[in-house]
C-alpha cells in the first residue's frame, strides 16, 4: 500500500513507520507511554545499580530511593558530575533520574495531564523538542547557578508548562484564557512546593519554564504554524541524543557493576 487512507502516511508498511518510536511520533498516547516507560524503566536500573539497595525509609520523601553513587554513574548532574568529571552528557541523561518513587510518580503524573495538551497544541515533534531542550537548558541554568548534584523530569516538564502558557497567552479568547490560567495555577503550586520543601531544585525548573515559553514562540503552535520539516528532523535528533546518552550512561553503571 502507498498511503495509508486513514492517516495518509506514505509507504506504511515500512520498518521506518512501524518501529516504536516512529509509531510514538504518529500516536501521541504512544509516544507518553514511551517516555514514561523510559523514566520507570532508568528508575529501576538506579535502583538495582545501588549497592546500598533501595531505601526503604518510612519517610514518603525518601521511600524507595536509589543512593548517590548510583544516580552519579547513570548520569545525575549538577557542578559535582560536570565539573569534576566533565560529565555534559548529564544534562541529558538526568531528565530521567529520580530520587524516590514519590518523584517519579510526582513527575510522570505532571507529565501525563500535560503533554497531551501539549501535543494537540504543537505536535508531537515540537512536543518532544520541547520536553528534552527543555530539560537541558533548565539544568545548564541551575549548573550555572551553583546546584551542586540535580535529577529528574521536572525541569523538562516545567518546559511543557512554559509552552502552553505562552500558547495561552499567544492565542487568547476564551479557550486561551482557560488555558493559561489553569497552567498559571500549576506553575504558582510548583514554586511555593518547591520554596517549601528542601532540596528542589528552583533553578532548574525556572530555566524549564523560560526555555518551554521560548522554544513556545520560536517554534509556533499548530493554528499557525504547522509542524515541518525541520521540527520533525530536530525530534529525531532529540530522540537519538536521548537515546545515545542513556544507552551510554547504562553501560557505565553495568561495568561499574562488574568492576
Amino acid at each position: 500500500m502507498d498511503q495509508c487512507p486513514y492517516c495518509n502516511i506514505s509507504n506504511p508498511g515500512s520498518w521506518r513507520h512501524n518501529n516504536l518510536i516512529s509509531r510514538g511520533f504518529q500516536d501521541p498516547e504512544q509516544l507518553v507511554k514511551i517516555i514514561i516507560y523510559t523514566n520507570a524503566g532508568m528508575f529501576i536500573l538506579s535502583l538495582l545499580f545501588s549497592r546500598s539497595g533501595p531505601g526503604l525509609s518510612f519517610n514518603p520523601l525518601s521511600f524507595l530511593s536509589p543512593d548517590n553513587n548510583s544516580l552519579l554513574i547513570l548520569g545525575a548532574t549538577g557542578t559535582i558530575p560536570i565539573n569534576g568529571l566533565h560529565r555534559w552528557w548529564s544534562l541529558v541523561s538526568a531528565n530521567y533520574l529520580h530520587g524516590s518513587i514519590l518523584h517519579i510518580l510526582f513527575n510522570m503524573f505532571a507529565f501525563n495531564q500535560l503533554a497531551p495538551l501539549a501535543i494537540k497544541e504543537f505536535g508531537s515533534h515540537r512536543m518532544f523538542i520541547i520536553y528534552t531542550v527543555g530539560g537541558i537548558l533548565g539544568f545548564l541554568v541551575s549548573y550555572f547557578a551553583g546546584v551542586r548534584f540535580t535529577i529528574g523530569a521536572s525541569a523538562a516538564v516545567c518546559a511543557l508548562m512554559g509552552a502552553i502558557l505562552y500558547y495561552g497567552k499567544s492565542r487568547g479568547g476564551g479557550y486561551g484564557r482557560a488555558v493559561y490560567s489553569q497552567i498559571s495555577g500549576w506553575v504558582v503550586s510548583l514554586f511555593i512546593f518547591g520554596f517549601l520543601v528542601p532540596g528542589i531544585n528552583n533553578w532548574g525548573h525556572g530555566g524549564g519554564l523560560a526555555t518551554g515559553a521560548l522554544l513556545g514562540f520560536v517554534l509556533g503552535y499548530r493554528e499557525r504554524k504547522k509542524e515541518s520539516f525541520l521540527h520533525k528532523t530536530l525530534a529525531w535528533g532529540c530522540m537519538f541524543l536521548t537515546a545515545a546518552v542513556l544507552v551510554f550512561s547504562i553501560s557505565i553503571g553495568i561495568v561499574s557493576l562488574l568492576l
